[in-house]
């Protein structure tokens, strides 16, 4: 990857830019309006929002006036959001992303992602299978009917890949992912099937921009912590989400095409204990 820009090529031919925006505890007000605004500006083409983020109303105005004030068409922009568990099933999947849509000012949307793969009542009683093969169905349909350009999930581990009984493999999983707290063994199973890894938190919610060592290593680029994270995605071959609202941050956080860690530095990057781990487990307590 060579520009912001760049892309990855994902299991159907369809592309999508190396690195997303994220809005992930972004309010629902002008703030993220404009740190959405910013992001286009500042050169990222990828926007990631979901459904329980309770802000698409925001994203979704930032989005406009930055594709507007960028000059861009609709088309050379990436637009991802997600369904959320208290809306899984057939219908109630259709009508969430209907709900996402407008919300967002769109007519379709470049990725929708199941959100997490079971709450706790289905984990309970076993019906989360059932529940995302449903929802599945669903996007499937969409997919075909070009509302969806690109389908994935989020936060799924094999097990939960493993019973969705697809017909239209998964383009896409999210998951968390930063120096501290690299899923070595997902990241290998999507990668032998093909299905493209998004790292969420690639700056361990900020939580490892203090660690020494890291510091160390971006002192010796010349870099800041928080630009070894996202380099450091890059070169395992993932697509980094970064997140801020400050427009200095904004851009600074895409400022990574300029150099390379090298092999010695990724594996020393890779034997870090844990740090800054969210503690959010699929198999767990659910985030919101």
């Amino acid at each position: 990857m060579k520009r912001l820009t760049d892309t990855f090529t994902m299991n159907n031919g369809n592309t999508i830019p190396c690195i997303g925006f994220g809005t992930w505890k972004a309010p629902d007000n002008a703030i993220t309006e404009e740190a959405t605004r910013q992001a286009i500006l500042a050169g990222y083409r990828h926007i990631d929002t979901a459904a329980v983020y309770k802000n698409e109303d925001a994203v979704g105005d930032g989005f406009q006036k930055g594709m507007k004030e960028a000059g861009l068409k609709r088309e050379e922009l990436f637009l991802t959001t997600k369904v959320w568990c208290n809306r899984k099933g057939y219908d109630a999947a259709m009508e969430s992303v209907k709900e996402s849509m407008r919300k967002l000012k769109v007519d379709y949307l470049d990725l929708l992602l199941i959100h997490w793969p079971a709450d706790t009542a289905s984990q309970a009683d076993g019906s989360w299978a059932e529940k995302n093969r449903e929802t599945w169905r669903a996007m499937e349909e969409m997919y075909k009917e070009g509302i969806l350009k690109n389908i994935g999930l989020s936060n799924f581990w094999k097990e939960h890949i493993e019973a969705l009984d697809y017909t239209i493999q998964p383009q896409v999983d999210q998951l968390e992912n930063h120096p501290g707290y690299v899923q070595t063994e997902m990241i290998d199973y999507c990668k032998e099937h093909d299905i493209l890894v998004e790292a969420w938190s690639s700056l361990g919610s900020g939580a490892v921009l203090a660690d020494p060592f890291l510091n160390e290593i971006a002192q010796k680029y010349g870099k800041s912590t928080a630009q070894i994270c996202v380099r450091f995605c890059l070169q395992l071959g993932i697509l980094p989400l970064v997140k801020s609202v400050h427009a200095d941050r904004i851009r600074s956080n895409a400022e990574v095409f300029d150099f390379e860690l090298t092999e010695a530095d990724m594996q020393a990057i890779l034997s870090m204990q844990q740090t800054g781990f969210s503690g959010l487990r699929p198999d767990g307590k659910l985030p919101f």
